[in-house]
């Protein structure tokens, strides 16, 4: 593949729904910088990342 990175580990995991302060106290005890969850609020998934200074930040989809 010309050198470049290749997915080396595949992991499922059960989503479901849950509100955007609950997905922060999951991804805290998980230890991780970021968490996909199913929004509740919203009705989609969604990405809860850690931005520097400690805050969070949420990417939202958008149909196109």
């Amino acid at each position: 593949r010309d050198g470049l990175p290749e997915v080396v580990r595949t992991k499922r995991f059960a989503l479901k729904p849950m509100h955007v302060d609950e997905a922060i106290e999951q991804m805290e005890l998980l230890g991780h910088d970021f968490y996909l969850f199913q929004n509740a609020d919203e009705n989609t998934f969604s990405v809860l990342y850690r931005r520097k200074g400690g805050d969070y930040g949420l990417l939202l989809p958008e149909r196109g």
